[in-house]
């Protein structure tokens, strides 16, 4: 019997994912050997382990090059992925939020011309129209928190953990779009093929949430 193949994103989600699986007894600690490797054989727990971006963690699961995951609500929510989301794992929480520059909050008769820079144009266009709100969004891929600085935005939708980040850019949060978690997920058709060795990890993990 092949190995499980487990997606897992690079950065801040891998650190408390290693920490998440050794509580439910699944030694991953081989991802975080230090080397640029992005395919790692943890043969004790018959599983195989890719390192991919946060973003292609779901195109790798429904693809089937992967059984299994983790992504964040934030990611699948934006791409709505036909995959299975059996479990919330409860790390990498932040809060997906609207922040606008200090020195120039937004007034209420200037909403209808606004302009919005964000890596989620789906839910951030989810959010204006359930505000009844017509904007412009503007899909970037990084440094968000530059294009209210610049002029290329009068306010920004993203990621905010501590804040930190927005008070170093002069940058105040106005408003919380979704709170954000990890998710286990799973490929439809390994959920009905290797239904026993998913569940079984499932159930180890569920022990320890």
């Amino acid at each position: 019997m092949r190995p499980l193949v487990l997606a897992l994103p690079k950065g801040r989600v891998l650190d408390e994912a290693v920490v998440l699986f050794k509580r439910a007894g699944v030694d991953l600690s081989v991802v975080k050997d230090g080397s640029r490797r992005l395919v790692f054989d943890v043969p004790k727990e018959q599983l195989r382990v890719l390192v991919v971006r946060d973003a292609d963690v779901p195109t790798y699961v429904e693809g089937g090059a992967a059984d299994l995951g983790i992504a964040g609500r934030d990611v699948l929510e934006e791409q709505a992925r036909d995959l299975y989301e059996p479990l919330d794992l409860g790390i990498g929480r932040c809060r997906l939020s609207v922040a606008e520059p200090e020195d120039r909050p937004a007034r209420g008769d200037q909403e209808g011309n606004l302009r919005y820079a964000t890596k989620f144009p789906h839910l951030t266009r989810r959010y204006l129209e359930s505000r009844g709100v017509v904007a412009d969004v503007i899909k970037l891929y990084g440094s968000i928190e530059l294009a209210p600085l610049v002029g290329l935005a009068d306010r920004i939708v993203d990621l905010v953990s501590t804040g930190e980040t927005l008070r170093q850019h002069h940058l105040r949060e106005i408003e919380v779009i979704q709170e954000i978690t990890a998710r286990l997920v799973v490929n439809r058709a390994s959920w009905r093929l290797r239904q026993e060795a998913i569940d079984a990890l499932l159930a180890r993990l569920t022990a320890v949430i």
